[in-house]
């Protein structure tokens, strides 16, 4: 594909590449000491009443979660990720008593997630398995019962897709076994996994899924199923506190990305640029497209997946700016992209997050679309140029993480500073700890 140059009416604009040191951080250098006690095992008991530690330009004090909107601008938009976490855990027994765990990483078979979640009788994901050496070959069997009816549920190998393995899943109810209708059955996937499914709590919270977890690992505003992970930063929200955002005159918008089990995937490399980012799926609908643009093209974070979307439609822009004739799936942004990728520039002038949002509801509407849906692979870190989120409300996350480096990038490197204090200020830390409020 050619990107040495293309017009739109009355303006030239050019494409040039910039090459930044980023992949040469070493993840040593975020390391900091994160004791067992320090990290949250279950939430606080009223979401809100969480702590909140408060960066703003470079001072640091903290509060209670409650009173988040008082520190906020008014007239601005805060962005959310509205997507649901799945009981993702399906766990199988095999008649020599082995168990055998298959945790649902992304659909295959249909490969959207609404279609797959109302499929009925027949769907495939791919899949991690647990306790893999024991399943070699043939179907796993189990009955579960969904509402009143009893569901003989199989699961069968076809094989490896890169790193996970293709799974085949069939259902039918116990009772038509026998019928020439066999095989079909009006019960949903989704409620296969409702009945059968648990939670996929984080690994490192060292304990099994509690009955509270279907409420606390959820936020108030989940809504699209398809996470393996909750978006924990939208954890300490309530009805009550998203109310006074309102009252404080800050207008809300959602956006969809499905967390994926990358997320918990360590950085093993010494240097990032040798660190493979996981693929996430997004969805954004034309409205939040156009408050965004009402907005300057700028939002305040729910989360580092929403900075993730966010960010990433900038990119999705200049794509369709340098070619309008990509498809969705063209879209994507790789991980890299933001540093060495294709950049626009007018007269000399970086092109305003705004212009480049303008251009991707353009690219919509010519295309006839009213969500967008496309995929992002983008790492954000130091030498990262932030170009939509001006705040960010967000966790404490692991010692080098990749989102740790998100984090640090934001604050223009003063991440150590803020992690400090929440270590010396008695802060709990990760997906049930408490939160933060970063204005760089």
């Amino acid at each position: 594909m050619c990107f040495a140059c293309f017009f739109v009416p009355s303006q030239r604009y050019s494409l040039f590449m910039e090459t930044k040191e980023t992949k040469h951080i070493r993840i040593s250098d975020y390391n900091y000491p994160l004791p067992d006690e320090r990290i949250a095992k279950y939430p606080v008991a009223e979401r809100d009443h969480s702590k909140l530690l408060i960066y703003n330009k470079g001072v640091v004090g903290e509060d209670v979660f409650y009173n988040i909107p008082n520190y906020l601008p008014s007239n601005a938009l805060m962005v959310f990720n509205n997507t649901k976490v799945i009981q993702a855990r399906l766990h199988f027994r095999k008649e020599s008593g082995a168990l055998i765990e298959i945790f649902l990483l992304e659909p295959f078979e249909p490969a959207d997630y609404e279609q797959m979640f109302q499929t009925r009788g027949h769907c495939s994901w791919l899949c991690l398995i647990g306790n893999l050496k024991k399943w070699k070959e043939g179907t796993l069997v189990r009955k579960v019962g969904v509402g009143s009816q009893e569901v003989e549920v199989r699961a069968t190998r076809r094989g490896e897709h890169g790193t996970s393995q293709w799974i085949d899943f069939e259902w039918s109810k116990v009772e038509s076994q026998s019928s020439k209708d066999e095989g079909s059955c009006p019960i949903t996937f989704a409620d296969i996994i409702d009945a059968m499914g648990e939670l996929p709590i984080p690994p490192y919270l060292n304990r099994e899924t509690q009955e509270s977890d279907k409420t606390t690992y959820q936020t108030v505003y989940s809504k699209i199923k398809g996470s393996v992970a909750a978006p924990t930063a939208g954890l300490h929200f309530t009805e009550k506190v998203l109310a006074d955002i309102d009252a404080h005159g800050i207008e809300r918008e959602e956006l969809t990305l499905h967390v994926g089990a990358g997320t918990f995937r360590p950085v093993k490399s010494d240097t990032i640029g040798e660190h493979p980012m996981h693929t996430e799926y997004i969805a954004v609908r034309r409205h939040t497209i156009e408050r965004l643009i009402a907005h300057d093209g700028e939002a305040i974070a729910v989360g580092t997946t929403s900075v993730r979307t966010l960010e990433s439609l900038y990119y999705m822009g200049l794509k369709v700016m340098a070619n309008p004739n990509l498809t969705e799936e063209q879209l994507h942004v790789n991980q890299w992209e933001p540093y060495e990728g294709l950049k626009l520039k007018v007269d000399s002038f970086e092109l305003k997050a705004k212009d480049v949002l303008q251009a991707l509801l353009d690219w919509m509407d010519r295309h006839e679309l009213t969500i967008l849906h496309s995929s992002t692979q983008i790492i954000i870190a130091p030498g990262y140029d932030y170009k939509i989120v001006k705040i960010l409300i967000t966790n404490f996350h692991q010692p080098q993480s990749t989102l740790l480096l998100l984090v640090s990038a934001f604050v223009k490197g003063d991440w150590r500073r803020i992690y400090d204090y929440a270590l010396s200020h008695d802060f709990r830390f990760l997906s049930y700890g408490d939160s933060s409020l970063l204005i760089p």
